[in-house]
């Protein structure tokens, strides 16, 4: 492909530390800023940056992410989560940038049965989820050739997530609770990384890529009873000693947020759109699992 600037938000986050990793394609030039530079809670910052750089591509991954924090700080989250997409879109519009934004299971309600297409109803439970909606909704009025991918459960070995506190509580308890009624399907941000990639490099070489809203997360679904089990399973391939884990009930663990009981989703349109078909979540977990466990040791 001929020279590309690709702007990555949010590149100190688990998504975008794997985006960075990757090995992307000769001619492409990746923009990854610090808060320094593109400062996302201010419009006013991403237009100057994004007005500055006029990339060909951007992939926004930047959002405010902590759900119950969200319930008391509503103005923070829907400032990153709503009027940063919002002014990303509107630069993105202006330069002619193929826009691809990161959005979340939360804004499903979790009363449907089975697997969520992108067609269904939202109705977040919370004001993460509603910000996030929020955002989606901006995005579209703003860029309707814009690409948006909803993720669920996400985990790396960077930064904060469950695969990491399962294993870091693991090492200081016996025992652990955890919820066993809330259903989803957990997700690698490296695999979701990789998709990402497959859909940006098509955007910027084909005008007539697909657009629209899209689902990627890892095959299969489990609660979050049986990630924290499979990555017990896992570990203790590598000497580690797993504690025990009980399942509770949602109620048992009250939260300032409330999750949806369902957040299990489809990608039937991102396979069929893009040929991008999801590995096992188990297998996921294994690889996370064995590099923290790796780093771990030799840290």
């Amino acid at each position: 492909m001929s020279a590309a600037e690709i702007l990555i938000t949010g590149g100190s986050g688990q998504l975008g530390l794997e985006l960075a990793r990757l090995q992307w394609p000769d001619g492409v030039r990746l923009r990854t800023p610090d808060r320094s530079e593109l400062d996302l809670s201010s419009t006013e910052s991403i237009a100057a940056y994004i007005d500055a750089c006029r990339p060909l591509a951007i992939i926004n991954a930047g959002a405010y992410t902590q759900v119950d924090r969200a319930e008391s700080d509503p103005l923070t989250a829907f400032g990153l989560n709503a009027m940063c997409p919002a002014a990303i879109a509107e630069a993105a519009r202006r330069h002619g940038s193929r826009l691809i934004h990161i959005s979340t299971d939360y804004v499903f309600d979790g009363s449907r049965d089975g697997f969520y297409d992108e067609s269904d109803a939202v109705s977040p439970l919370g004001v993460y989820g509603a910000s996030k909606e929020a955002g989606e909704q901006a995005v579209r009025a703003i860029l309707p050739g814009s690409v948006i991918v909803r993720t669920a459960w996400l985990f790396s070995p960077y930064r904060t997530n469950f695969v990491k506190t399962m294993l870091r509580i693991g090492r200081e308890r016996s025992s652990v609770r955890v919820v066993a009624d809330q259903f989803g399907c957990p997700t690698a941000a490296s695999d979701l990384a990789s998709a990402l990639q497959t859909i940006a490099i098509r955007l910027v070489e084909d005008p007539a890529a697909p657009t629209g809203t899209f689902h990627f997360v890892n095959g299969g679904e489990a609660t979050w009873y049986a990630l924290a089990c499979e990555v017990f399973a896992q570990a203790t391939r590598y000497g580690y000693a797993a504690p025990a884990v009980a399942p509770i009930s949602t109620a048992e663990y009250p939260t300032p947020a409330r999750r949806p009981a369902n957040s299990r989703l489809s990608v039937a349109r991102l396979t069929e759109s893009y040929a991008i078909t999801p590995r096992p979540w188990k297998l996921a977990v294994a690889e996370t699992v064995e590099h923290c466990l790796e780093e771990e040791s030799t840290s």
